[in-house]
C-alpha cells in the first residue's frame, strides 16, 4: 500500500484532474441520488469509494476527504492524524518520528501540492477537526449533496 500511496503523490496532478471531473459527474447525479435517497446510496457508494481510495491513498474513510487540498496525501495516514501540517518531530530525512521507515505524510503532501495547480495555496487552508460521526461514510456523496444544494 505504501508504494501505491507514494505513486499517487507523484501523480497528484493527473489524479486531481480526474477527481475534478469525477466530482462534476457526482454533482450532476444529484437527481439520481435524491430519487434513490442518499441514505440508500450510501452503502454501495461507500464500498466503491473505500476500495478505490483504499488502494490509491490508503484511505481511512474518515468521511471528510481533503486529498485535493493535501497533494493527494491523506493526512489520516499520519500516526498522529494531524490534518493541518506536520508535528515538530519530522526527522531531518523527512521521515516520521513515530514510524521512522515512513516519509512524513506532510512532506509527501507538500511534494504532491507542488504538482497541482493551486495546490500549495490549498495546502494552507485550515482543515477542521475530524467529525468521527462521519467515519465510514462516503465523502463523495457528501460533496455531491453539498455542491448540488441550492444556495
Amino acid at each position: 500500500m505504501y508504494a501505491v500511496r507514494q505513486w499517487s503523490v507523484r501523480h497528484a496532478r493527473g489524479l486531481n484532474r480526474f477527481y475534478q471531473r469525477f466530482e462534476r459527474l457526482l454533482v450532476r447525479m444529484d437527481g439520481v441520488f435524491r430519487a434513490l435517497s442518499y441514505e440508500r446510496a450510501e452503502r454501495p457508494v461507500a464500498a466503491v469509494e473505500k476500495a478505490v481510495k483504499g488502494l490509491l491513498f490508503d484511505c481511512r474513510m474518515c468521511g471528510q476527504c481533503v486529498l485535493s487540498s493535501t497533494g493527494m496525501a491523506c493526512p489520516m495516514n499520519c500516526p498522529k492524524t494531524l490534518r493541518n501540517g506536520p508535528c515538530g518531530g519530522v526527522r531531518a530525512d523527512g521521515n516520521c518520528e513515530v514510524k521512522p521507515e515512513m516519509k512524513c505524510v506532510w512532506v509527501e503532501a507538500w511534494r504532491g501540492s507542488q504538482r497541482i495547480e493551486g495546490g500549495v495555496e490549498a495546502l494552507r487552508t485550515l482543515q477542521f477537526a475530524v467529525d468521527h460521526r462521519l467515519q465510514g461514510r462516503s465523502s463523495w456523496l457528501r460533496v455531491a449533496r453539498e455542491k448540488a444544494a441550492p444556495p
